[in-house]
């Protein structure tokens, strides 16, 4: 028999989230290190740092993202506890700020670069990416104009970035990269198939979330880290959670039940012991509505909307349901309207 939930109101986040055993990992996404000219992505160097006592504190694996990838494909029932530490856009403060405390506690990280601004004022030059990648630093590829694709009519000019960006590589470390972070955290399927068919094995977006064996490999969740988002509390939040496995998404976005602006997001995800009468649901800067039912085989289909138009270029759609346990699920999804310019800082 179908069951239908219906809930007209503001989804809030839930609190106390609780121990698992998911076979999972979150990785978190920084870009500036005690750089407050930039707050809404940047970190403050006493933040940083009490988060790496933390993983010490409670023996987490500090892996790179390639590396928690392969041991996530062991497929083995339990892994370590694993974080993967992401850098985007190479600024000095990374080299200056960070890498001292990667060093001290003897962390590696995943650092993605745009390879045009290489060597610019307030970015790594090509000395110091060859310093912290001996030292064990892994190189992602960034593009290297760091474009709005998604604006473009074709892959063309995608292609034509990435070409660019594999001779900066090659040039300035001997090497190509083979993960990639999608400028912005915009990415499209076709994109996607792009780096699977060009030597890459992961490509990661910025949607929040937790990577677990069923990811798709080409657009990985990562947590942002800003002092807005890097209490303790907030953060360790995070790490707890599990991954709610989303089968599938379709959007409405046209005809009289949905638009551009005000989208219909269709989520299926199997319902298992998950508790769908406290699902809750976040819209960024907007006031969500959502509708569910489970279906005889046990699949949920959740329809999300904002009550009123979007007016940002870059939405998150957050969805989280605890199960009979009492541990939450994270599922994000990047909804971009490439029509609207950068949102602001």
């Amino acid at each position: 028999m179908t069951r239908i939930f219906l809930t007209l109101s503001l989804c809030l986040m839930p609190l106390g989230l609780l121990a698992f055993q998911q076979v999972k990992f979150p990785a978190f996404v920084y870009h500036r290190f005690g750089d407050d000219r930039f707050p809404s992505t940047n970190i403050s160097v006493e933040h940083f740092e009490a988060q790496l006592q933390y993983f010490k504190d409670n023996n987490f694996s500090v892996l790179t993202m390639s590396d928690a990838l392969a041991l996530l494909d062991k497929k083995k029932k339990r892994m370590p506890e694993v974080v993967v530490i992401t850098i985007d856009d190479a600024y000095s403060s990374f080299y200056l700020n960070a890498v001292p405390l990667l060093k001290k506690f003897d962390y590696p990280a995943t650092l993605y670069v745009n390879t045009s601004t290489v060597g610019a004022p307030d970015y790594m030059t090509w000395e110091q990416l060859n310093e912290v990648k001996e030292w064990g630093i892994e190189i992602g590829n960034h593009s290297h104009n760091h474009p709005y694709f998604v604006n473009q009519s074709n892959l063309d000019g995608f292609i034509e970035d990435l070409l660019l960006s594999h001779a900066a590589f090659q040039k300035g470390l001997g090497q190509i990269p083979v993960t990639y972070a999608y400028p912005y955290g915009e990415w499209s399927k076709e994109m996607a198939h792009v780096l699977d068919t060009t030597g890459y094995t992961s490509a990661a977006a910025q949607n929040s979330g937790i990577i677990h064996a069923n990811s798709n490999r080409f657009a990985l969740p990562r947590f942002p880290m800003s002092d807005a988002y890097s209490g303790m509390e907030q953060f360790k939040e995070k790490i707890k959670v599990n991954a709610l496995e989303v089968i599938d998404v379709i959007v409405k976005d046209s005809g009289y039940i949905g638009a551009t602006e005000q989208p219909r997001l269709i989520f299926s995800f199997k319902e298992g012991d998950l508790d769908i009468s406290q699902l809750q649901c976040f819209i960024q800067n907007a006031s969500p509505r959502k509708y569910a039912q489970v279906v005889k085989d046990g699949t949920v289909k959740l329809t999300v909307w904002p009550e009123r138009p979007l007016s940002r270029r870059r939405t998150l759609f957050t969805i989280t349901v605890p199960n009979a346990r009492g541990t939450w699920h994270w599922f994000s999804y990047l909804w971009v309207i490439p029509k609207i310019s950068e949102d602001p800082e």
